[in-house]
């Protein structure tokens, strides 16, 4: 069953006016009357005391208010103000019991409370109830005209008006009709309206507009009671969705949320309460108000020119000072002695109501300055903090430890030197102040282990990537089948002693299990993402690297001296070795290879690159060409380095850049097998000697013709010296002959003018007459082999101030 279908009430403002915020609350929540939103509505009645208000309520809303013992006689049955939760009603209704006015309790000087209840009523209320007795229509106190009229004027100055609905119920209706009945008391109505002063906002406004006037006529309750059941029981459908458009409840415009009703109403209440023009004290009263007023004044202004207090106050505002709280609590309270001994005569409740409005206004003055003593307490307990919690860092002590020891000490510090400026008069806590305090500290703890924790993760991800970025690049530039096995275990020891360390220094901190367990966590993924970015960066540069590994391999042999190509060679056996050695390099760095799982990437490029010959009908039959694919079996994406696409185009490329190598290779090769083939066959060498036998003879016989071949060959012999015969046929025979053809006569004349200058000095030998001919250039238009072939000849030399020639046939001559 929902707590609202049955009947709660609270007592809300008691006879003394004294607002119940905790009944109020309490009531709430009973009612769950912060669920409500909008949807909801006050209803409040009010009339004479023992008209029958509570009954009528009680019939009306199913409420349980106390109603009056008839056999006792008239008298006071509500104090105050009830509140109660309506039943079966919807939506959720609060009903209001006021106090019934012009009771003989209260007496006729103190009419404030009717006018404070009803004035309430009328702010918080949706629907007003004015219980009247019909016998006293037409009349002036008993119909409660002055009561409203003080309330409608005190109302429309102090609170923006709303639509509230009046609804006057005539009780005991007699057997004049309710026509009859009606004019009247709305003619009532509207002379109290027109009576009222008003803003000038509203002068012209009518009634109307602030009010809807309803009157509704009860039977007796005692005389006819199943009538006046009937008629009651007629009148509560009218409250059933008052609050819809065109309900009961009239204009909501300004009506708050349900959750903040008990706020609001207090608030109403205490502007009531503190409103003056609804107090209408006795004489002495009056007296004794205007009177403590002006003492309190007087006391107030003596305060703020005493020495004492403003140099207090004035020196707190740079500095901290010492018994602040004993000394401002002494001239508070010589102040309040003061106001004490000249009210001492006045009304006492007057005098005490006053006294306290004087001491609220004295620590509201003084407010500040214990809040600036307050904030230097505050600042300087903070920075002795920090100073102390740095030195317990720099010696040694667990950050933890340092905190919490720290902590404890200078919030002890605090809160004996907030006690000390502690002023007695004031109920005044400290708590926020000191709040901040440890709102600071915290967050300087926070920064500090922040930092840190920073500097430390930092210095140990510095280790790990000096300790994993130059081996692992040393390791993937000698790629091997060992490469990623060796890198394995490389990342795993760093790691483990990096989170070895990591987690020790850590122990200080006295970090949650869950917190280190994600720092220890983020520092090996920073392991493993060194790792893969070196990987990548690698990757990035295999092409280099293969034709490294190409050029060393192809280059030079097994003791790595370079290769000379002599002919016996097996260049592609080289070749192959060189290139199989390079693919080694393009499978190790084609996927990361952090998990220890097997794939079939080498031998998938092995097949398809370097041997494809070997598998290229099987493969073909089953898959098509095993590189065309943007992805690895085995391998997920997020550690492919190389697709196989990229695989083939790198090879490619890598084939056309080196093919110029081993090209050369068998260039070199073939002109070496030239180069040393220089003899003739020896079918060649036996024919000329058997043919040549004759002519051998006749050289014998005649030894001139051996010097004119001794002479030639010397001649041929410096030609092919010059002309560096062997160096220019290295490069192919038909290269040779045309480089041989631009250059051999140029050779000969300048051989011969050398030789015709040889013979002038031989002829002349006085150097004063014949001075030397400065240096020449040996040979005019000829490459850079030339220079190279002039310094091997055997019959020319050349010195630095001249040019000398020399030859076996200049000097057979001068003979």
């Amino acid at each position: 069953m929902d707590t609202r279908d049955h009947c709660c009430s609270t007592h809300l403002i008691d006879g003394d006016g004294t607002f119940n915020v905790a009944g109020i609350d309490s009531f709430m929540k009973e009612v769950k009357l912060g669920e409500c939103g909008l949807s909801y509505a006050v209803v409040a009645i009010m009339g004479p005391q023992s008209s029958g208000k509570s009954t009528l309520l009680n019939h009306l809303f199913g409420t349980n208010f106390k109603e009056m013992d008839a056999f006792k006689g008239r008298s006071q049955t509500t104090k105050g103000i009830w509140m109660a939760h309506c039943v079966g009603i919807e939506p959720c209704t609060l009903v209001m019991d006021l106090e019934g006015t012009d009771g003989r309790e209260r007496g006729e000087d103190d009419t404030a409370f009717e006018k404070q209840s009803a004035l309430f009523a009328l702010a918080v209320s949706d629907i007003v109830l004015i219980n009247m007795w019909c016998h006293d229509i037409g009349r002036e106190q008993a119909a409660n005209k002055p009561l409203l009229k003080t309330v409608f004027q005190v109302m429309m100055r102090l609170f923006s008006p709303r639509k509230t609905t009046l609804m006057f119920v005539i009780r005991d209706k007699t057997r004049t009709p309710l026509e009859n009945l009606e004019p009247v008391l709305r003619e009532d109505i509207q002379k109290i309206w027109d009576s009222v002063p008003k803003p000038q906002a509203h002068k012209e406004t009518p009634l109307s507009e602030f009010f809807n006037v309803e009157v509704v006529a009860l039977s007796s309750y005692e005389e006819k009671e199943e009538l006046f059941r009937e008629q009651v029981a007629s009148l509560r459908q009218r409250f059933f969705h008052s609050i819809a458009p065109g309900g009961l409840a009239g204009d909501r415009r300004g009506v708050v949320p349900a959750s903040g009703f008990s706020f609001s109403a207090q608030q109403i209440w205490k502007v009531i309460k503190e409103n003056k023009d609804l107090d209408l004290p006795a004489h002495k009263v009056m007296v004794a108000t205007v009177r403590c007023e002006e003492i309190a004044n007087e006391r107030f202004s003596s305060f703020i020119a005493n020495e004492e207090w403003r140099q207090l106050e004035e020196t707190v505002q740079t500095q901290p000072v010492p018994g602040f709280g004993r000394k401002l609590t002494s001239i508070i309270d010589a102040c309040l002695s003061e106001y004490d001994a000249e009210a001492t005569y006045f009304d006492e409740g007057v005098r005490s109501s006053k006294r306290k409005q004087l001491e609220e206004k004295l620590l509201q003055l003084v407010q500040p300055a214990y809040q600036f003593m307050l904030g230097h307490i505050r600042s300087g307990t903070l920075e002795r903090f920090k100073e102390a919690f740095d030195s317990a860092l720099n010696g040694g002590k667990g950050f933890a430890a340092a905190a919490r020891d720290c902590t404890e000490y200078f919030m002890a510090q605090f809160d004996e030197a907030s006690a000390d400026a502690h002023i007695d008069q004031a109920n005044w806590e400290s708590s926020k102040i000191r709040d901040k305090l440890r709102r600071d500290i915290d967050a300087h703890i926070a920064a500090v282990r922040a930092a840190k924790l920073s500097d430390l993760t930092t210095m140990y991800e510095t280790k790990l990537n000096e300790a994993l970025s130059g081996p692992v690049e040393a390791l993937l530039d000698g790629a091997s089948d060992d490469t990623w096995p060796a890198i394995r275990k490389l990342l795993r020891r760093e790691t483990d002693t990096a989170v070895n360390g990591f987690s020790s220094a850590l122990s200080g901190f006295e970090i949650d299990d869950v917190t280190k367990d994600k720092m220890l966590s983020r520092l090996e993924d920073h392991a493993r993402g060194i790792v893969e970015a070196k990987a990548k960066e690698e990757a990035g540069r295999v092409l280099i690297r293969m034709k490294d590994r190409f050029s060393t391999l192809f280059s030079h042999d097994s003791d790595s001296m370079p290769r000379v190509w002599t002919g016996k060679e097996d260049i592609r056996a080289i070749t192959k070795t060189a290139r199989s050695a390079s693919l080694k390099i393009l499978s190790v760095m084609a996927a990361i290879r952090l998990d220890d799982s097997a794939d079939s990437i080498e031998n998938t490029l092995a097949l398809a690159l370097v041997d494809p010959k070997s598998g290229t009908t099987a493969n073909r039959s089953i898959s098509g060409d095993p590189l065309a694919s943007s992805s690895w079996d085995e391998v997920p994406s997020s550690k492919t380095l190389l697709t196989p696409v990229q695989c083939k185009s790198l090879w490619r490329q890598f084939k056309s850049e080196t093919e110029y190598t081993v090209s050369q290779a068998i260039a070199a090769q073939e002109a070496s097998k030239r180069n040393n083939n220089w003899l003739p066959p020896p079918w060649a060498i036996v024919a000329l000697v058997v043919l040549g036998f004759n002519e051998f003879m006749t050289l014998l016989r005649n030894p001139l013709y051996l010097g004119v071949i001794f002479v030639a060959f010397l001649l041929i012999k410096a030609l092919w010296v010059q002309l560096d015969i062997s160096g220019e046929f290295r490069n192919g025979a038909l290269p040779g002959i045309l480089s041989i053809s631009t250059k051999f006569l140029p050779t000969v004349m300048n051989l011969l003018r050398k030789l015709a200058e040889e013979g002038q000095r031989q002829a002349n030998p006085d150097p004063q007459r014949n001075p030397p001919v400065p240096a020449k250039t040996l040979r005019s238009g000829t490459n850079d082999h030339d220079d190279y072939s002039s310094s091997a000849s055997s019959g020319v030399t050349a010195s630095e101030n001249g040019t000398e020639y020399s030859s076996p046939l200049a000097h057979q001559k001068a003979q």
